[in-house]
């Protein structure tokens, strides 16, 4: 069980971007993996999980390296389907758990919700690709951080580093946490602050182990607010590892404390889904 620790935003923000390159991808920036890699040792790869990750030539390490790294594709899938759902962020306090490079918490930024917390296992994520992510996007060249609606208008970032200027008022809204799910609600619910709810809960590809799905269950259970949503993309299904979407749904019916309805499926490839969790005695 890896601790729950939260990171703290650095005063200065120029330094997150500090040697990062930045690619985009439907309007928004993120930290090139592919760098990151040759770049990212010592201090900045505490956990070594970079040089694991590329020595086992392995997206996945359980209990060590849990994937957040690499984006992948069900994020793309939770990304569009928020956009084809007008799903409204404005005011709302949204997690996005096991966040990797945090665009769906950067998509309800840009919704303008209240506040956004991003987690992840690796704290190595949270500091090298997650927190460099959240900045690339709040820096305002000319723009504020909107609605997104004119994404695809926006031009692609310029490969130099940034000033960071315009980020802090964004930023003041995010927090950012990395360790154990069970350890970060535990974190989240022994805080001086009365136990935060969130309105929605973000999480994509993060039923592959079925020896994870309790301490998932048991996280939205403890975070999400009574009448709060859960948006989870997933593949149906996942070689080597075993889990799916049809087998989280029986082991969500078979708790009975949640409901949940598969709003949409993409046929390309391996089929996918995004599911809605909500309590069963929610309005």
């Amino acid at each position: 069980v890896k601790a729950a620790k939260e990171h703290s935003i650095p005063q200065d923000l120029n330094k997150v971007l500090e040697n990062k390159v930045m690619e985009t991808v439907l309007g928004l920036s993120h930290v090139k993996l592919s760098v990151v890699e040759r770049t990212c040792s010592g201090d900045a790869d505490s956990e070594g999980i970079v040089s694991k990750s590329v020595s086992s030539h392995s997206d996945l390490i359980p209990g060590v390296y849990e994937g957040g790294l690499k984006i992948w594709e069900c994020t793309f899938d939770l990304m569009d389907y928020l956009s084809e759902a007008e799903i409204e962020f404005t005011n709302k306090t949204v997690l996005d758990l096991g966040c990797g490079a945090g665009l769906l918490g950067i998509v309800a930024l840009r919704g303008e919700a209240a506040r956004v917390h991003f987690q992840d296992y690796n704290s190595t994520v949270i500091d090298e690709i997650t927190l460099p992510n959240v900045v690339a996007n709040c820096i305002s060249e000319g723009r504020r951080m909107g609605s997104g609606k004119d994404r695809k208008a926006s031009k692609p970032p310029s490969k130099r580093p940034r000033k960071a200027e315009g980020s802090a008022d964004v930023l003041s809204r995010c927090r950012f946490f990395s360790g154990d799910w069970s350890q970060v609600s535990q974190l989240l619910s022994n805080s001086n602050k009365p136990c935060l709810k969130y309105d929605i809960i973000l999480t994509s590809e993060t039923i592959y182990n079925p020896d994870y799905y309790s301490a998932l269950h048991d996280t939205l259970a403890q975070l999400l607010d009574r009448n709060g949503r859960v948006y989870l993309a997933s593949k149906v299904h996942y070689f080597g590892v075993g889990g799916g979407v049809y087998l989280f749904e029986k082991f969500i019916e078979d708790k009975n404390v949640f409901k949940t309805s598969l709003v949409k499926t993409i046929d390309q490839g391996l089929q996918r889904c995004i599911m809605e969790i909500t309590f069963k005695n929610s309005c």
